[in-house]
This record gives C-alpha cells, structure tokens and sequence, in this order.
C-alpha cells in the first residue's frame, strides 16, 4: 500500500500540472485564429461606416461625449455595442462571434465596442491577438455602459435603433454565432 500512495500522489500532480497549462490556453475567443478580411468585407461601406471602420480595434480615449458623438456621426444607421474587458471569459467566448457578424454586416449595421473596467495595455494586448474591425472605447467606470443601461455584468450586447434609441440589451454572453446573428438581423435590420 505505501508503493502505491506514491504513485496516486505523482498521478495527482501530473493531472494538475496538465489542468494548469490547458487552462493558461486561449479561452473561448480565439487568441490567433482565422480572422475575417475585414478590409475586403467592409470595402465600399457608406461614408459614415467607412469612417467609423477607419478607428478599427483601437481603445479610444473620451468616455461618454466621444461615445455620444459617434453616435450622432451615425445617426441613420443601427448600432451593436458590445460592452466588453479582456479579463472576461464569457467576452472572450463570444469575441469569434462579433467578428465574424461585424464582417458579414459591417455595411448595414454599426459596430462599436465599449472597453468596460479594463486596464488599457490589457485591452490593446487582447485586440492584437483579437482584432475587430470596429473601434473600442475606454471605459474604465462604465459611464458610457451606464449611458446605454449595460451597466449590469459582462459581456453585454446594445442594440440601437437608427435614431439612437436603444431598443435591446442582452446581458451575458450569446451561446453561438446563431443566437448573435438572430437578434442583428431582429434589432438592428428590422430596425434599419
């Protein structure tokens, strides 16, 4: 019996060590994988798009007035804000989601991120690896969530009318690209 505490106890270790390096991995969202050309997908998107893409996966300074003021720059157009950290697991799961939606909608649908109690080099580091075609702003004491009543846990998904009304909140993470897909085309296309 003493042989075989040992060996339980080198097993134990060994399936812990292997638990712990699995979990460092990416979680969820990716962290390298297959990205949407965004540059072709977006190609010939109208004016006030095309300038909105043009700040793509960068955190933009100026809390709720530079939130409000692309807003209004998009007036005329559905919005989707996702409002995100990079230290949230379920943000990270539904990142793939986004991108692939914002690629296939990007033209007829706004695309915003809201960077919500992050620190900054965390959020850039995470958009690097991740990339968004849409700019992401700062948003360290979720006034700008708070603005759009997304202000409850992470993630959580916006979705504005095009005369700036919010007509939907989804709070938590969507399960597929499905479920994401299926309220765009609900609340932001019936609504376009």
């Amino acid at each position: 019996m003493s042989r075989r505490v040992p060996s339980l106890i080198a097993l134990s270790a060994l399936l812990i060590a292997a638990l712990a390096v699995a979990g460092c991995g990416s979680s969820g969202g990716g962290g390298g994988g297959a990205h949407p050309d965004y540059a072709k997908a977006l190609k010939g998107a109208p004016a006030p798009l095309a300038a909105l893409y043009a700040k793509g996966n960068q955190v933009l300074p100026g809390g709720t007035e530079a939130f409000d003021k692309q807003l209004t720059a998009l007036r005329g157009y559905p919005v989707v804000a996702n409002v995100w950290a990079s230290w949230c697991g379920p943000c990270q799961f539904e990142f793939p989601a986004l991108q692939k939606l914002s690629a296939r909608y990007g033209k007829r649908v706004a695309f915003v991120g809201i960077d919500a109690e992050d620190d900054e080099a965390a959020a850039k580091t995470f958009l690097r690896e991740d990339p968004v075609p849409y700019p992401n702003y700062s948003d360290v004491n979720r006034e700008i969530a708070r603005s759009i009543g997304a202000d409850r846990g992470f993630p959580n998904t916006v979705f504005i009318d095009p005369k700036g009304k919010v007509v939907f909140v989804k709070f938590g993470a969507y399960s597929s690209d499905a479920e994401l897909e299926e309220d765009v085309r609900h609340y932001a296309l019936q609504s376009g």
